[in-house]
């Protein structure tokens, strides 16, 4: 295997995670818009799940909105808390009583969720999240005051 620089590792490492955020969340929200509106197959059948009705529709609702929240990087620390919570209690709740383990209760994509996005919670949405431009251009205006301020 080449050796790769340290340097190169830690240079590409906020990208590469930025772009495992997106297509990660790509995925939750198809699962969430399932859910709701029977899109991609819907729920079996093309079905929904019935409004209000718990825990399905709340799931949902979690995997659309604060799947969205964390695709485009916006809020993205806590939305994927909510999101890894969600899907442990998917786990525990849903496959775990079936069977022991994941391969055998169906429970695999749920128990996956959850880790990556526990994962998201601690590492950051890395590169291309909305929050850290709109807090930089938050920040920007800021700035160019304090220089103005330094000036006179």
């Amino acid at each position: 295997m080449p050796f790769v620089p340290r340097e190169a590792v830690e240079a590409a490492r906020p990208h590469v995670l930025g772009l495992f955020r997106i297509v990660v969340c790509l995925l939750f929200v198809c699962h969430g818009a399932a859910k709701l509106f029977g899109v991609l197959g819907g729920v079996g059948d093309g079905a929904t799940v019935d409004t209000w009705a718990w825990p399905g529709f709340y799931a949902g609702l979690i995997e659309l909105v604060a799947g969205g929240l964390v695709l485009v990087g916006l809020g993205a620390r806590v939305a994927a808390l909510l999101c890894s919570g969600s899907m442990a209690f998917a786990y525990f709740d849903v496959h775990q009583e079936q069977a022991l383990w994941p391969i055998q209760n169906g429970g695999e994509s749920a128990a996956l969720f959850s880790w990556v996005f526990l994962l998201i919670a601690f590492a950051g949405p890395g590169s291309f999240a909305l929050g850290a431009v709109l807090t930089r251009r938050a920040q920007a205006p800021a700035a160019a005051d304090e220089l103005v301020t330094a000036e006179v």
